[in-house]
C-alpha cells in the first residue's frame, strides 16, 4: 500500500508546510515541546507506559511524535517493545524528513535510526525497544480494516478547518472502536465538531490548556 507523496514548502528556517493544506507540520514555536505537551502529557505519558503499550496515530508527518515517544519510552526502562502504529496519506521522502528533524538535535540518535531505514510507503520497522508500523493510506479507508487496538491515540492531522475529512464523526467512531477499554486520545485542536465527534464515539472529553498560540486542546478517555 502506498500513499501520495507530501508536497512541501519551508518556512521560518526549517518548518515544513503542506502546500495541499497550507498548514505546518509542527508548531512554529517549538514542535518538540508541543508534542510533549499535547500528545505525551495529554495521554498521561510516560506514566501510563507498560509492557506491550500501543500508541496509534493519525498523521505520521515528520515522525516527530514517534521519535519523542520513543525517547520517553527508553527513559522508563520498560520491557520492550513499545508498539506504534501511524496512518499517513502523504508520507515524506527521506531527505525532506531529515531536513525537518534536523532542528531537533535532542532526538538525533533516534532520528538517525529512523532515517536509515525509512521508505515513504507502508512498512514495519523494528528498532528493538520500539516497533513502528506506518500505514500509507487515507485513514478513512484503512482504519476500519485495521486489526489492532491502541492504549493511546495521537490525533495529529492537519487543521480541522483545512482538512476536515480527517476529523469526521465516522472516523472518530473508528478511533474509538480501535481503542482498548480505558484508552485515551489527545489532539491539539479544540474545535467543537471534533469534541462532539469524540463524545459521540464514547470518549469522556475535556478541554485543556493548549500549547503556544493555541488556547485549548482536547483530551479524552474511553469509558
Amino acid at each position: 500500500m502506498q500513499g501520495q507523496r507530501a508536497d512541501l514548502e519551508w518556512r521560518d528556517g526549517g518548518v515544513p508546510v503542506s502546500r495541499l493544506f497550507d498548514d505546518p507540520y509542527f508548531s512554529l514555536d517549538d514542535g518538540l515541546a508541543e508534542t510533549r505537551h499535547v500528545f505525551l502529557a495529554g495521554n498521561r505519558l510516560p506514566e501510563r507506559f507498560a509492557p506491550g503499550f500501543h500508541v496509534a496515530e493519525l498523521g505520521f508527518g515528520t515522525g516527530l511524535n514517534f521519535l519523542a515517544t520513543w525517547a520517553a519510552w527508553e527513559v522508563q526502562g520498560i520491557a520492550p517493545p513499545l508498539r506504534f502504529t501511524s496512518f499517513e496519506a502523504y508520507p515524506m521522502e527521506r531527505a525532506e524528513m531529515a531536513r525537518a528533524l534536523d532542528v531537533f538535535p535532542e532526538l538525533a540518535q533516534y532520528a538517525r535510526q529512523l532515517l536509515a531505514v525509512w521508505q515513504p510507503d507502508s512498512g514495519v520497522y523494528d528498532f528493538g525497544a520500539v516497533r513502528l508500523e506506518v500505514i500509507a493510506a487515507d485513514a478513512r479507508q484503512a482504519l476500519p480494516n485495521w486489526q489492532g487496538r491502541a492504549d493511546a491515540w495521537f490525533l495529529d492531522g492537519f487543521s480541522p478547518a483545512k482538512n476536515p475529512q480527517l476529523w469526521e464523526e465516522t472516523l472518530m467512531a473508528e478511533v474509538a472502536r480501535h481503542t482498548l477499554p480505558g484508552g485515551s486520545v489527545a489532539t491539539y485542536t479544540a474545535a467543537g465538531f471534533v469534541r462532539r465527534g469524540l463524545e459521540a464515539a464514547g470518549f469522556d472529553v475535556s478541554r485543556e490548556p493548549g500549547f503556544g498560540r493555541k488556547r485549548h486542546m482536547t483530551i479524552g478517555r474511553l469509558a
